[in-house]
């Protein structure tokens, strides 16, 4: 069992940053790709970016890309999301996710563990 808990949401305006932290608890981070999703009120959750068990393939998504960067630290057992240039629309609740195999790594069902969100809130 993976235990996954986020923090460092917060409310910033629009231009702002926020620095995301996932940490993991029960076993380590280090066999594990992570994966960052959001789900704003009335939508579907969605991916945001992942990152492969080495740290050596980082994907994000479209809508953040250029602007988001997903890192993590095995040592720590500690994934990261660096958000800048935020947005209105990067409202949500940000939630982190472990997956035990580097597949569909985009999509929700390949993941096994969820930590409980943190809410990003962006004013404009």
């Amino acid at each position: 069992q993976v235990q996954l808990v986020e923090s460092g949401g917060g409310l910033v305006q629009a231009g702002g940053s926020l620095r995301l932290s996932c940490a993991a608890s029960g076993r380590t981070l280090s066999a594990y790709a992570m994966g960052w999703f959001r789900q704003a009120p009335g939508k579907e959750r969605e991916f945001v970016s992942y990152i492969t068990w080495s740290g050596g393939r980082t994907i994000h998504a479209d809508s953040v890309k250029g602007r988001f960067t997903v890192s993590r630290d095995n040592a720590k057992n500690t994934v990261y999301l660096q958000m800048n240039s935020l947005k209105p629309e990067d409202t949500a609740v940000y939630y982190c996710a472990a997956a035990m195999s580097p597949r569909e790594l985009r999509v929700t069902r390949a993941y096994d563990y969820w930590g409980q969100g943190t809410q990003v809130t962006i004013s404009s």
